[in-house]
């Protein structure tokens, strides 16, 4: 089979929900796929199906990303395959429990998972990227990045750094033509629930979105130019007007005085 001219995409997580519906879509946009997720049956599904209705190149690897090795077997990948266009960074886990009912274990692992294997994979795919002035990276993080009240408070956290870290590579890779983008969905119907130990079914069926919307959207919002999607904010002008207001605190929040409200006296 002929290689792809778009090159080769490689999503993890890719065996269900999110991570499958970009698999999808990406092939029908003409991608290659590589394809990433711990079950090799769901993963060997996926990938039939998707090399049916598509014709596309699709390798699969069973990987686990919270584990050493299968993280380096994956970064391997990313630094030598020179037709890999596209990192699609979806794995990830969560949970709902109050951070105090909480176990610190299963907390470590999801840090490992979302955020550690994340900055590994990225490492590893942008030079390469930077080097053929050719690359995509999309950061699959979560509404609640800016709304860490909502659900667990590590899984907030894990989230606001996927979204704090595309910014930063955003500003960094301004000049490389490398694509950044990290996508902030809301409440979608996916297994997430059950593995995060909750229910969708608890929530208002107005604020579940199908994961084939999100990521349709996610994927418009890339045409489009978006440095951060969030799926259902309806005016994008929210999001900049909190973009403003967080780029107008920048200048103020390093300063060698401490502010007038705190009544300390100025240094002699």
């Amino acid at each position: 089979m002929a290689k792809s001219a778009k090159g080769t995409a490689l999503v993890t997580g890719a065996s269900s929900g999110i991570g499958a519906i970009y698999a999808d879509r990406l092939a029908r946009r003409g991608y290659d796929l590589i394809l990433v997720a711990r079950s090799q049956v769901q993963l060997d599904g996926i990938a039939r199906e998707i090399s049916d209705a598509t014709g596309r190149s699709i390798q699969v690897i069973a990987a686990d990303l919270t584990k050493h090795d299968d993280v380096r077997r994956i970064e391997t990948l990313l630094k030598n395959d020179g037709e890999i266009t596209v990192l699609v960074n979806n794995a990830g886990v969560g949970a709902v429990a109050p951070l105090l009912q909480a176990n610190v274990d299963d907390m470590e692992t999801m840090i490992e998972l979302n955020v550690t294997a994340l900055t590994r994979l990225t490492y590893a795919a942008v030079p390469a990227f930077v080097a053929r002035r050719h690359g995509t990276v999309i950061n699959v993080g979560s509404a609640v990045a800016i709304a860490p009240e909502f659900l667990n408070g590590v899984y907030g956290g894990t989230k606001a750094f996927v979204l704090a870290f595309s910014l930063s590579l955003f500003k960094e890779l301004a000049d490389s033509n490398v694509r950044i983008q990290a996508v902030l969905p809301g409440a979608t119907a996916t297994n997430f629930w059950d593995v995060a130990g909750g229910s969708v079914d608890v929530l208002p069926s107005t604020m579940v979105m199908r994961p084939s919307e999100v990521v349709d959207a996610a994927l418009s919002g890339l045409d489009q130019g978006e440095l951060v999607t969030i799926p259902s904010l309806p005016d994008i002008a929210d999001w900049a007007a909190y973009e403003a207001a967080r780029r107008k605190l920048i200048p103020q929040i390093s300063l060698n005085v401490p502010a007038s409200r705190y009544g300390i006296p100025a240094a002699v």
